[in-house]
């Protein structure tokens, strides 16, 4: 069994979880799991996300505006996002950034959101964890204006975007989407990503890899997106695991 997995980004939050929260929360360190980024997206995410960090010693919690919600965010709930960030266990300013794939309606707003939750992340030297999803000039013009310290979660650009976002100083995070047939590009991606770059994240509860694509992903479903980092970047299994999850310590101040 690999041992010492850290899921660098999760949703336990999400009410996907709702029916069993508690009893898989408690069951996943005994399947290899020694630590999990839970990341807030909304106030109400951020709070909960807050709570399971309180709660359970080896979750740590990131909390931030995600661009879905950029239109309707208040200036109040921005100064309580401000407020929240001073909590002892938030270790990160996230999930942020653009998506323009299902938000072209909302690109100023997402834009502005952004650029104010970059300028907290910067002012409390937080690191940041980036949502960029057909947006990767706007992405890279606004983070070129704050220092490089974060990660570009659930990569799913090209090996030249992942190459410029490694050469800014960014860490790459993959999920269980490189297990799927149509995963030409994050693979490619991959493969260009240096060890010490490198993220393994579930997304959950999506993203689940294959065979359970479809299904509620969780955790202990890492192994299957370990083995194809592993297979792609030429080192074993655990190699996969001791690397990742030395990145995630070093990006978010964790000691383990």
């Amino acid at each position: 069994m690999l041992t010492g997995i850290f899921d660098s980004h999760a949703h336990y939050d999400d009410a996907a979880f709702d029916a069993d929260r508690e009893l898989l929360l408690q069951m996943l360190p005994q399947q290899g799991i020694c630590a999990i980024m839970n990341i807030g997206c909304s106030i109400e995410s951020a709070r909960q996300s807050i709570a399971l960090a309180k709660n359970f010693p080896y979750i740590y919690t990131a909390i931030g505006i995600h661009p879905e919600f950029a239109a309707e965010t208040t200036e109040r709930e921005l100064a309580e996002i401000r407020q929240m960030i001073d909590d002892e266990q938030v270790y990160a300013v996230g999930e942020i950034g653009l998506d323009y794939h299902y938000g072209k309606e909302s690109v100023q707003a997402q834009k502005k959101i952004f650029d104010a939750q970059m300028q907290l992340a910067a002012e409390r030297k937080l690191p940041v964890v980036i949502h960029s999803r057909d947006a990767a000039a706007d992405t890279m013009e606004i983070l070129r204006q704050y220092p490089a310290n974060g990660v570009i979660h659930c990569f799913g650009y090209s090996a030249e975007v992942a190459q410029e976002f490694v050469q800014m100083g960014y860490y790459i995070g993959f999920t269980g989407v490189l297990t799927f047939t149509n995963a030409r590009k994050p693979l490619a991606a991959l493969a260009k990503v240096p060890l010490n770059r490198l993220l393994l994240e579930t997304d959950c509860p999506y993203m689940a890899p294959v065979p359970n694509r479809g299904k509620r992903c969780d955790s202990s479903m890492l192994p299957l997106t370990v083995a194809k980092m592993a297979e792609i970047q030429g080192v074993s299994e655990q190699e996969i695991v001791d690397h990742t999850r030395k990145n995630a310590c070093r990006l978010f101040g964790i000691m383990l």
